[in-house]
């Protein structure tokens, strides 16, 4: 499935959901974690659930609250009920048996690698039965590992980890992972930037929180007219010579070249 961006919208502001569904995110996050008040969760979930037995036809994911909390078993008894919520986003995910207790809901589980026992853990929970894909919480994993969070130091150490999501995912057969969200709204070039280097590590896509990055994440993430173009003219060039390895623009092109324009035309038709 093509993800390259994931939209939050707080399970806190219903109304702001259809906005965001109609945003041009690939897919909508709808947040009862970070985004609601511990006194508000409550309430959240009943608006949440107003909205989407009023509105059948919408779909997002939803990201609950952790598995530790007192709030999780609910949120997934909500999951599991709701036809609107396609998956669920499991924070602060460590352990298979916190896989297993989110699979409950009967919905794809998308963990979100924020901690050292997540980095840790980290091929268990790929493997874990029910799992679609990671996304990193950069955020919430420099404030676990007491980062400086702007500092260089913590962004090497960042930039270290994110392979590791690759790397796993692409182990466990999984689809490729999300980047974490880019905090400052307004800062396009450091967001470009960002994803820039998330897509050239592998990623698929990247979370984000507010509708005016989404022109820059699609730009990143999908792929140019003239990249489709060649994608194209490798797969006719493969098809009509039946060679493994042939010459296309003056370069060779073999097996990967050939397996590469299959996965540009697959994901980006």
């Amino acid at each position: 499935m093509k993800m390259r961006s994931a939209l939050f919208v707080p399970a806190t502001r219903v109304d702001r959901i259809p906005k965001a569904l109609a945003s041009g995110a690939d897919i909508v996050i709808v947040d009862l974690e970070d985004a609601v008040e511990q006194d508000a969760k409550q309430s959240a979930r009943d608006a949440l659930q107003a909205f989407a037995v009023a509105n059948p036809g919408q779909q997002f994911l939803l990201r609950v609250n952790d598995a530790r909390s007192r709030w999780f078993n609910d949120d997934i008894a909500m999951c599991a009920k709701l036809t609107n919520i396609a998956g669920v986003m499991l924070p602060k995910a460590e352990s298979e048996s916190q896989i297993k207790a989110a699979g409950m809901a009967g919905k794809p589980v998308y963990p979100i690698i924020e901690s050292a026992m997540g980095i840790m853990r980290m091929p268990e929970l790929c493997q874990a039965p029910g799992v679609a894909r990671l996304s990193f919480g950069a955020l919430d994993l420099a404030l676990d590992l007491n980062m400086d969070r702007d500092s260089e130091g913590a962004q090497q150490l960042l930039a270290a980890v994110r392979p590791q999501l690759v790397i796993q995912s692409r182990a466990a057969g999984i689809d490729a992972p999300l980047d974490g969200v880019f905090p400052d709204i307004a800062d396009t070039d450091g967001l470009r930037q960002s994803v820039a280097l998330a897509k050239g590590m592998g990623f698929a896509g990247a979370l984000c929180i507010h509708p005016a990055q989404l022109a820059v994440i699609h730009a990143v993430f999908e792929p140019t007219a003239q990249e489709k173009d060649w994608a194209r003219r490798v797969l006719d060039e493969h098809e009509k010579s039946g060679r493994a390895a042939f010459k296309l623009d003056g370069q060779m092109v073999d097996m990967p070249g050939i397996e590469k324009a299959r996965r540009i035309l697959q994901f980006h038709p």
